[in-house]
């Protein structure tokens, strides 16, 4: 089985609301370039990646060359064919190769009549656990629907959300408010769910002396975890030092040169695993092998996924034996999905493994034709600033937090 093309069509699939995080906001869509690769058997494998609200068509134009005439089941040879270590010094082209690898797992899986889990050694588990996943939102501008800013808007979002899907682990997206605000606002949750455990992820908004602070405040709840809250391997040290809350990460350790550092030098207790930064589900498998054996925590992390995607992320869920955290997904916050059959639905809090040959999820042409359609109209968005803050960018640690008691609702017309 050969290579023969490659498609990248990017998409943007509209969400219930727009969603804050502390670089900025989801101008009320995601935006995902989906690849096809097609061989000489006439079989075709799906990939999925993002791009802070930009495509990435061009990006895997470029690399058809390096593609074409390949064989999908070598997939070490194709990773640095790809992205080998002295080319990657000038074009990293890491995420690039993760959806590429998931297309080929894809076929692989399609050519064998097996799930991609059955190629990763088998599953453990039938069903992926989920977190809720809680954003701050603006309201969404043509309904007026939507808008969590406030303690209550927080406490009835998390109260739907659990009531229609089932979450028994909730985690806080925040960095977006003062951190007063959003103390007060994650001790509410706390109250409001005393069986459930919690997450905190101000996306590293705060300084080493804030999260401290922050985390003494919380740490008589029942928090899963701690997760970035500040940057760099040497602040979230010292506060490891001083904090009884296991400390997480998705930002500093996403490569195994920082995951040796980490474990040489412990700075992190939970590791969160993306398929798509640390390029690829293999990458995930063996960074959480890793993991088990120095005693690592490891989640499964979520960046803005579509069905593919989250397909992906279900069959690494599946196979980990050490993965005893909820995964995280933005997946329920999303309007509409570009697979067949529409969304995958959740279940007490868990989504279901595909069981069909490869990742098990098929494209939905229509859909797919629609949502490229609407981002041909749209375009991109720059996923680092705020629309609801006109000449605001973010500083590291922030030191100008949103004002909790703007109610304004931004326009998302493409900037």
């Amino acid at each position: 089985m050969k290579i023969t093309d490659i498609r990248a069509t990017t998409v943007t699939v509209p969400l219930e609301a727009p969603l804050r995080h502390s670089n900025g906001a989801h101008w009320g869509r995601f935006v995902r370039t989906v690849l096809e690769v097609e061989t000489d058997e006439g079989l075709i494998g799906l990939g999925e990646m993002g791009g802070g609200g930009a495509g990435a068509e061009l990006a895997f134009a470029g690399l058809k060359p390096y593609l074409l005439g390949q064989d999908p089941f070598a997939l070490n040879r194709l990773r640095y064919a790809i992205c080998n270590p002295t080319a990657s010094l000038y074009n990293n082209r890491v995420q690039l190769h993760a959806a590429i690898e998931f297309a080929c797992l894809d076929l692989v899986g399609q050519k064998l009549g097996v799930p991609v889990h059955q190629l990763l050694g088998g599953k453990l588990r039938d069903a992926v656990g989920f977190a809720s996943y809680l954003f701050f939102r603006y309201a969404d501008p043509k309904t007026g629907a939507g808008e969590v800013r406030t303690v209550e808007q927080l406490l009835a979002h998390a109260r739907e959300l659990k009531r229609a899907h089932g979450f028994t682990a909730h985690k806080l997206k925040a960095g977006v408010f003062p951190p007063d605000h959003e103390l007060a606002c994650y001790r509410a949750l706390a109250a409001a769910f005393p069986e459930d455990t919690l997450r905190y992820d101000p996306n590293a908004a705060l300084s080493v002396e804030q999260a401290l602070r922050f985390g003494q405040a919380i740490a008589d709840l029942r928090n899963d975890y701690f997760e970035d809250p500040t940057w760099g391997l040497a602040g979230m040290r010292r506060l490891r030092e001083k904090l009884p809350i296991p400390l997480a990460t998705n930002t500093i350790v996403i490569d195994f040169e920082q995951l040796a550092t980490n474990i040489r030098d412990p700075a992190v207790d939970v590791i969160l695993l993306d398929t798509t930064f640390w390029g690829g589900i293999r990458a995930c498998v063996r960074a959480a092998q890793i993991c088990e054996t120095f005693g690592l925590g490891i989640a499964v992390h979520s960046s803005g996924e579509l069905g593919i995607q989250l397909a992906t992320m279900l069959h690494l869920g599946a196979v980990l034996p050490n993965l005893t955290f909820t995964a995280d997904a933005h997946y329920h916050h999303l309007a509409d999905d570009i697979i067949e059959g529409g969304k995958m639905i959740y279940r007490e809090g868990r989504i279901a493994v595909p069981e069909g040959p490869g990742l098990g999820v098929r494209l939905d042409r229509d859909k797919l034709a629609t949502y490229a359609e609407l981002y041909r109209s749209l375009g991109s968005y720059p996923y680092d600033r705020d629309p609801g803050r006109p000449g605001w960018f973010p500083l590291l640690p922030n030191t100008d937090f949103a004002d909790p008691r703007s109610a304004a609702t931004p326009s998302l017309d493409p900037p």
